[in-house]
């Protein structure tokens, strides 16, 4: 099996299912996101969470980076990640916590 790249899970899954990838842009990115009842940085946190929640750590990377662009801090991201132990498990915590050191200092020298 050839490795997937997860930094745009999307992009990933193009190939083989174009028509998701069109619903994920057309209405998910195109109005949901852009919905004013919300700003970006909620949004970015309430997937961050919900992902984190439900184990899926694939997606992670590139939603975590997103919430940076979104205006969250690591700092921010780090105690929602804690927070998250109490209410998702703790091996939820600790997963999302390894994917978060990885996507958000890599590049860093860190």
């Amino acid at each position: 099996m050839d490795t997937i790249d997860f930094s745009s899970p999307r992009e990933a899954a193009r190939a083989f299912t174009p028509k998701l990838t069109e619903l994920v842009e057309h209405p998910l990115y195109s109005q949901v996101w852009t919905d004013p009842d919300l700003a970006p940085r909620d949004r970015s946190l309430i997937t961050i969470a919900a992902l984190v929640a439900l184990g899926h750590v694939d997606e992670l990377a590139a939603h975590l980076k997103r919430g940076i662009a979104n205006g969250l801090t690591a700092t921010e991201l780090s105690a929602a990640i804690t927070h998250l132990a109490f209410y998702a498990g703790f091996p939820a915590a600790i997963s999302a916590s390894a994917y978060a050191n990885a996507a958000l200092n890599s590049g860093s020298g860190k």
